[in-house]
């Protein structure tokens, strides 16, 4: 996806920021940290270097890139960021999530994420060799296409609103931001707590082109799109 990596390259070069949060599904697939030797993965964390020269860019990992580890951290300078983290700034405080935790009506999901985030299984998956490893994500990524194929995106499963509610109760804020769902822009929930949804980003598969920034300043939060050219 040239044009996508370019204005991400773009933005980590130009953006004017005290910090920059990226809540997960950094990378498409992230099958362990030798990935750091291939090309196009070499590539970005040069990118996300220079980038955290200028400002903490701080890493979550989503359900693509949960295997991000250590080397990846330590070669990137970025920071791992936990999911979910409470962000306090401006006299405000803000949970973050990637938000796939939250999908409890995807059972299926929820069940494949318990299973690969167990250290026995991520053991035995990194064992295998680099190769192997790529198809096996190629494969998985596959099937999940397939199945994201015959489903609307406002039939994906979203954050549960009882569950959702417990963490910002414990974490003493009203406001959440999130992606994974699919489903961006910034919503007032029945439980009196607000969301900020982010969205993915792709320029180049035609339609519509989808690339936003949620911006947090003291006069609040601001949505803005971005582009190869930069701000639109």
């Amino acid at each position: 996806m040239p044009r996508t990596v370019a204005a991400f390259e773009r933005l980590l070069r130009e953006l004017e920021a005290d910090a920059l949060f990226i809540l997960g599904d950094l990378f498409e697939v992230w099958v362990g940290d030798d990935a750091l030797n291939q090309p196009f993965e070499a590539a970005c964390v040069a990118a996300l270097r220079a980038a955290a020269r200028r400002m903490p860019v701080h890493v979550m990992r989503g359900n693509r890139d949960f295997l991000l580890g250590q080397r990846f951290f330590e070669a990137s300078h970025c920071v791992d960021l936990p999911d979910p983290t409470l962000v306090e700034a401006f006299g405000g405080r803000v949970l973050l999530s990637h938000g796939d935790a939250l999908c409890l009506a995807d059972e299926a999901y929820q069940a494949f994420r318990r299973q690969v985030r167990e250290p026995e299984w991520q053991s035995a998956f990194l064992a295998r060799p680099l190769v192997e490893r790529m198809a096996l994500a190629q494969q998985m990524r596959g099937v999940s296409r397939a199945h994201q194929a015959g489903i609307a995106p406002s039939d994906y499963a979203d954050v549960d609103a009882d569950l959702a509610t417990q963490w910002l109760a414990a974490a003493q804020t009203k406001v959440l931001v999130h992606g994974h769902t699919h489903r961006p822009g910034t919503q007032a929930c029945p439980q009196g707590w607000l969301r900020h949804v982010l969205c993915d980003w792709d320029l180049d598969h035609g339609g519509q082109d989808r690339a936003e920034v949620l911006l947090w300043s003291a006069q609040g939060f601001a949505r803005r799109r971005w582009s190869v050219a930069g701000w639109c």
